[in-house]
């Protein structure tokens, strides 16, 4: 029976985090949790703080000490599995720590290069256009691009995200928060569907689990904010399912490193299609419901996929 233990950043934290993001980390670390109970060959253990102790049915808790950092609590736990899958933000080097702190052959996830250009959204987007990808830098010179969008450039989602009028406007908000020592990029806002890929990755492809649609708002200050996935919404027959099929192959070859559940965040164009926003070198929101929509279960997937590498067989 294999041991897997499963780390979520805002779950274990000793401090209370911020409610949205909380709950967000106990939906998609509940249901990674459930698939590997039906996976019927794992023994779950989880990682738990004080404001999100409740668990599955089956599932071990492992409680993080309130002065322990992350990383040294999964360096210390994570002999003792045979697998270790965490769910964190890129944001602050988070996920790139945890994953050097457990090292292969247990971490269930993408390889620490891959976790590195993802973890930058110039990175992620100058990486995309050298293989040919579209990606908002295409649209910079573009008289039709009429907004700009300025946002960390190691955030998660529409973390800290403000959408302006005038690239004047987006300088400016770049530069308070340069000035704040803060790293932010300036982006064209590309009109078009809000979409995401839900991408099962291993060492020779990655499959298109699922198309997902966005719910992205923009208020009247021009914050932009995330407000949720409807999982699955463009189906296999749809035309697209096949042309972001090959585009996921394509963005894969320009980061091999991709490894298990990854999301990719992308906009697309009437004329130009698929056009990347960011890549998630880790499980997203869409996990949550993703199992019981494919009639698959991915965590499952996640397992074989990784003993199939060489590596790790």
């Amino acid at each position: 029976m294999k041991r897997v233990w499963v780390y979520e950043h805002f779950c274990a934290a000793a401090s209370a985090p911020d409610a949205e993001l909380l709950a967000a980390g106990r939906a998609m670390r509940d249901a990674v949790v459930r698939d590997l109970l039906l996976a019927g060959d794992c023994a779950v253990s989880v990682a738990t703080g004080p404001h999100a102790p409740e668990l599955p049915a089956g599932a071990r808790p492992i409680a993080m000490p309130a002065n322990a950092t992350p990383a040294a609590f999964v360096a210390t736990h994570a002999p003792a599995h045979d697998h270790v899958w965490a769910i964190a933000p890129e944001t602050g080097g988070a996920l790139a720590l945890l994953q050097r702190a457990v090292g292969a052959p247990r971490w269930l996830g993408c390889d620490a290069a891959s976790i590195a250009i993802a973890s930058s959204k110039r990175a992620t987007l100058a990486r995309a256009a050298e293989q040919g990808l579209e990606t908002p830098l295409a649209f910079a010179a573009s008289p039709v691009t009429r907004r700009w969008v300025v946002k960390p450039d190691d955030g998660a989602g529409a973390l800290a995200t403000r959408l302006h009028p005038t690239l004047d406007s987006a300088r400016d908000d770049a530069a308070r928060r340069c000035a704040r020592g803060e790293a932010a990029v300036i982006e064209s806002w590309v009109v078009g569907e809000p979409l995401s890929l839900s991408l099962l990755c291993g060492e020779r492809r990655a499959e298109l689990l699922a198309v997902n649609r966005q719910q992205i708002a923009v208020d009247a200050l021009g914050v932009v904010s995330f407000g949720g996935v409807q999982i699955a919404a463009v189906g296999r027959a749809d035309a697209r399912f096949a042309v972001l099929a090959a585009w996921a192959q394509s963005l894969w070859r320009a980061l091999p490193g991709l490894r298990g559940c990854v999301g990719v965040d992308l906009v697309w164009h009437a004329q130009r299609g698929p056009v990347l926003i960011e890549v998630n070198p880790r499980v997203t929101m869409a996990y949550v419901g993703l199992s019981a929509a494919l009639g698959r279960n991915v965590a499952a997937a996640v397992l074989a996929a990784h003993a199939a590498e060489p590596a790790h067989a």
